[in-house]
């Protein structure tokens, strides 16, 4: 035994200096392709293949291992295993250890982030931290209600050794697992649920484009990433009159745009148009609500095909905000060659829409096994080609990191808002995170445009496949398996609720998004007990870029704070009142009979705009334009954004004093809280009834052209004649 241990403590020696040679080896092109744009675990000077070896650890299939052959092996070997193992793990790759002379090796079992954990010796820790002889509790978890994502979450589950209830559970569960909406089940009082109150209407099409035309009014350059909207039937005349004149202007100019029902899904009643009167909702008595949008009508190719990236986003908190990227996307193609639209062609759905749910029904629609084949690829199997062709792919990752974290900032007031109503201050009741997907554009120029963020994106694994005629069955899919059961593993683990937090760094405020993954996150992950291998935080590890656009998010906070009834979304007249009376914004000039007249005048406005709302008052988004109003009165030669960003600062100021500088704060989503006000000025998009981004101001600011020097590059417009 003395010999076998000798010769493995040099078999260990000799792995440790295999860094430039584990990692040669061959890439199948329908196997595993490097992350180019997102590999935050692969240190800046690794090499293309050592890239490959990191991505395989989002591989979710179990090894099997064979047993050792007694208790004194495992004994002798478990240290100096365990140590071979942390410099495997550094190098980002998964290795076997082989007894030499028995050709045995020590059990254990292949976590599905690819790192070899868990060797049951007497000397091993555990993954959570504990020590040995302390068993802990398995984390359970409610899958009732979970429906369409079933599969992939009983996978992960399983490999986290976690314990499922599939009929639910008398007692509390840790994490309740939602197929729809927070309001599945009603009876939850504590543990973590995986959707937001409110998110099903936030990321309605007419919500979801006031918010981001709200943010572009105030930061126009910032949030060029989202196409110009129009939301009808409200803004049916604006529409139809711009669309007039620029054709009047230039005869050979001839836009398209895209008709997106509000509450279609799955590429559901969305068609394309080049006249308002071929809009099909304003016919009736009752026209349709729904957004139109300018078409992109420059996007990349591959293959001559249209494609888009499905790109899946978690939100694991609103106080502090809290945000994680896949690492890894799905790509998903049109089945019909494209051609720049014109009268012709408008119909053809297969060429311009880029929806799974619709291309699937193509003769033409692929379903390959391979992920860089099909029409349905991983994100990066599709990056490894546009590289080997040498297209420069390097700001793909940041500018889409960009993209997600401002559009999240643009959702988050309204959201915080919905949750307070439904989980007040004081009123037991789950903490919540959720995944969304994000459906982005690449122009021919790589820039992302973002063409809308889906509340509830498929987590299938498995498609309809006809086997016989007339006889369908649901097959496996590998592409979505890879994607999609990494995605939810690694939520659950970061949602553990034994999983202690490891202290995020803060940037330096010089520090920008960063091309490749900082080297210091393959040492943070061995060490934190239950690292994040397929999701990259990315806020507040980036807050001091993107705090200054987070203005709207401290109007709601104090739009929160008049609302004084519990569980209420609306403000009342008298609520209103006391918010302009407590920060001392009438005056002689501004009566509060001028103030009445201000809150009815906006709140019937806006009730007519939202026909069915129960509830009578002034919501968020009516109450985030009588805010622009009143900075404007008050700070009449500033621009939009210093006039907000000065209001807001004289109200803090004012509530400030009269509570002795000191607010309790409530947590929100994973910690319900008022939110503390950040203070950061900054410049914004479209308010609720502007229907296209004003033009760019000139910063006048010393905090704003920090943040311009700061900020990734912007994208073009949207649409190139």
């Amino acid at each position: 035994m003395s010999d076998q241990y000798g010769k493995v403590t040099v078999q260990l020696a000799q792995m440790k200096t295999f860094g430039g040679d584990t990692g040669k080896e061959g890439v199948d092109g329908g196997e595993q392709v490097p992350v180019v744009a997102f590999s935050p675990s692969a240190s800046p000077d690794r090499t293309g293949t050592d890239t490959t070896a990191a991505n395989s650890l989002c591989k979710h299939r179990e090894k099997g291992r064979t047993k050792p052959g007694g208790k004194d092996d495992k004994k002798r070997l478990g240290v100096v295993y365990a140590h071979a193992e942390k410099n495997l793990n550094r190098l980002g790759y998964e290795r076997t250890l082989h007894i030499t002379g028995t050709g045995k090796m020590p059990q254990g079992k292949s976590e599905t982030n690819g790192n070899y954990v868990t060797i049951h010796t007497q000397d091993s820790s555990r993954e959570d931290g504990s020590k040995p002889g302390r068993k802990r509790r398995p984390v359970t978890v409610d899958t009732s209600k979970a429906k369409t994502s079933l599969e992939a979450l009983k996978i992960s589950i399983r490999q986290l050794r976690w314990k499922e209830f599939p009929l639910g559970r008398r007692t509390a569960c840790d994490i309740y697992w939602h197929g729809v909406s927070f309001h599945d089940n009603e009876n939850i009082v504590s543990g973590q649920v995986n959707k937001f109150p409110g998110m099903i209407e936030m990321l309605r099409k007419i919500n979801f484009s006031r918010a981001m035309r709200t943010m572009q009014e105030l930061f126009p350059e910032e949030y060029d990433f989202y196409p110009r909207s129009w939301i009808l039937p409200e803004e049916y005349q604006q529409f139809s009159s711009q669309i007039r004149m620029v054709k009047e202007s230039d005869a050979t100019v001839n836009p398209t745009f895209i008709v997106k029902p509000d509450g279609g899904s799955q590429g559901d009643g969305i068609y394309l148009i080049r006249d308002p009167g071929d809009l099909k909702l304003m016919a009736g008595p009752q026209p349709k609500q729904a957004v139109v949008q300018e078409y992109i009508q420059k996007p990349l190719l591959i293959d001559k095909l249209k494609f888009d990236i499905r790109l899946y986003v978690l939100i694991k908190s609103l106080e502090p905000l809290e945000l994680y990227i896949a690492k890894e996307g799905l790509t998903r193609f049109c089945t019909e060659p494209y051609q720049e639209p014109s009268q012709k062609n408008l119909t053809h759905v297969f060429m311009h829409l880029t929806n799974y749910s619709l291309n699937v029904h193509s003769g033409n629609f692929v379903h390959s096994d391979s992920q860089s084949t099909g029409s349905k690829r991983t994100l990066s199997s599709v990056l490894y080609r546009l590289a080997a062709k040498g297209v420069d792919i390097k700001r793909v990752g940041p500018d889409i990191i960009a993209l997600v974290i401002k559009t999240a900032i643009a959702v988050v007031p309204e959201l915080k808002v919905y949750y307070q109503a439904d989980i007040p201050p004081g009123k037991p009741g789950p903490t919540c995170f959720q995944i969304l997907g994000f459906d982005i554009l690449l122009m021919k120029n790589l820039k992302p445009v973002l063409l809308e963020v889906n509340s509830n994106p498929s987590m299938r694994i498995e498609h309809e496949q006809e086997v016989a005629p007339g006889v369908f069955e649901y097959v496996p899919s590998p592409v979505d398996e890879e994607v999609k059961v990494g995605v939810i593993r690694d939520t659950l683990r970061l949602m553990d609720p034994g999983h202690k937090k490891p202290s995020i760094p803060q940037p330096r405020a010089s520090e920008e998004i960063p091309m490749e993954a900082e080297p210091q996150e393959r040492s943070q992950e061995a060490t934190v007990a239950l690292p994040s291998i397929c999701l990259k935080q990315v806020y507040p590890k980036y807050t001091k870029q993107f705090n200054y656009l987070r203005l709207v998010e401290r109007i709601a906070a104090l739009f929160i704070r008049f609302l004084g009834v519990k569980g209420n979304m609306r403000l009342g007249p008298t609520a209103f009142r006391t918010f302009i009376r407590t920060c001392k914004l009438s005056n002689s000039n501004f009566t509060m009979a001028s103030v009445d007249i201000l809150y009815i005048d906006i709140t019937r406005r806006w009730s007519g705009m939202t026909p069915d709302s129960r509830e009578a008052g002034m919501g968020l988004q009516a109450f985030v334009e009588a805010f622009f109003y009143l900075a404007g009165r008050r700070f009449k030669s500033l621009m939009l954004r210093e006039q907000v960003a000065s209001l807001l600062e004289l109200c803090e100021a004012q509530l400030g004093s009269q509570s002795g500088g000191v607010e309790e704060r409530r947590s929100l989503s994973c910690s319900r809280a008022l939110p503390r006000s950040v203070r950061t000025p900054a410049p914004c998009l479209a308010g609720p009834q502007l229907v296209s981004p004003t033009p760019p101001r000139r910063a006048a600011s010393q905090d704003y052209r920090l943040h311009q020097r700061l900020k990734p590059c912007n994208l073009r417009a949207n649409m190139e004649n």
